[in-house]
């Protein structure tokens, strides 16, 4: 199916006249699904995406059904985020409105930074206080949710276990030796007792600012720069991509909110998040879950090089980067239980 026609039928169901469909754009940034952006003809804008027919990591299943959970109950939590439009049967296609700005980049000054990152913690903690069912996936693609997060969480661990021996992936230890280390922490998931919404990809690229009106920048040009007055003007304008949402520990999202770092030194974000409410007592089994979170992000983004067939540029960036953060984590698993 072509993207007009594709993009017209979801329209339809989403109760949105196909004719008013204008323009078809591909949006870059993706690293699995196709997105595109769909411009109606009053300007109005909407985002289709599109699961790939290739193979992948088991947990990559019916992805799209998660990320559509994810945007009900962010709607529900008054967080901001794409509302969802439909969702076809096959959970392969997901229409969603678009949220204003833009991916979070460098360009932003120390005090936009900040003030942004305490906007993040406030809507993280928001996110977090929004529970499920039982703990997993709720796309079911590892199976039925469980009624404990050691049992969900060990799941997931073996999976991309598996994953990688089933593609032969590269990884700084042998598969079966990052098993072995990594069940030494295992008691520390005991801990957690409530199913909490976890996005797992918080990243600073699915984290979309808004940012004043180029008039009003250029109307303020001649002023002398007032960090306070700047820290203000931009804001998050929707937290996107929740196609890896899962019921769980809210510590596994401050993986991804800390990618490659540490989030006990996020000042801003941490302040934030206990202003609405969200714990961060940062003792020994929270350490060890941490880690153990840490472990399995990065095992996913070494194992998915193989199935994406990625270029050698990305696949160095990971030896070279995410690679030894791994070979950390498990050290401090290491370290901490012996």
């Amino acid at each position: 199916m072509d993207s007009w026609k594709r993009a017209r039928a979801m329209l339809d169901g989403a109760g949105i006249a196909p004719g008013r469909l204008a323009r078809v754009r591909p949006l870059s940034g993706g690293t699995y699904n196709t997105v595109e952006e769909l411009v109606l003809t009053d300007g109005s804008r909407c985002v289709l995406k599109t699961a790939p027919d290739v193979p992948g990591l088991r947990y990559e299943s019916r992805l799209l059904f998660s990320e559509a959970e994810f945007y009900r109950r962010a709607e529900e939590a008054g967080v901001p985020a794409p509302r969802l439009l439909a969702l076809d049967d096959d959970n392969t296609t997901l229409l969603m409105t678009a949220c204003p700005g833009t991916p979070w980049d460098g360009s932003l000054s120390e005090a936009e930074q900040a003030g942004l990152r305490a906007e993040l913690g406030r809507q993280v903690a928001v996110l977090h206080r929004v529970t499920g069912p039982a703990f997993g996936y709720p796309s079911g693609a590892l199976g039925p949710l469980a009624a404990d997060w050691r049992t969900a969480f060990t799941g997931m661990l073996d999976a991309v276990l598996d994953d990688a021996h089933r593609f032969a992936a590269g990884l700084p230890r042998p598969a079966a030796e990052i098993g072995r280390g990594l069940r030494a922490a295992y008691d520390a998931l005991d801990e957690v007792a409530v199913p909490a919404l976890v996005h797992f990809d918080l990243w600073r690229g699915n984290v979309l600012v808004e940012r004043p009106a180029e008039s009003a920048r250029s109307a303020e040009s001649e002023r002398p720069a007032d960090p306070v007055r700047s820290a203000e003007q931009v804001r998050i304008g929707g937290l996107i991509d929740g196609e890896r949402m899962l019921w769980g520990d809210p510590l596994a999202d401050f993986v991804s909110l800390a990618l490659l770092g540490d989030i006990k030194k996020d000042e801003a974000f941490l302040a934030g998040y206990r202003e609405s409410g969200g714990r961060t007592d940062f003792d020994t089994p929270a350490l060890l879950r941490l880690a153990l979170y840490r472990a399995y992000l990065y095992l996913i983004m070494l194992v998915e090089t193989v199935p994406r067939r990625m270029g050698e540029d990305a696949l160095r960036w990971r030896e070279e980067a995410v690679a030894p953060q791994l070979v950390e984590a498990l050290d401090e698993i290491r370290e901490a239980t012996s």
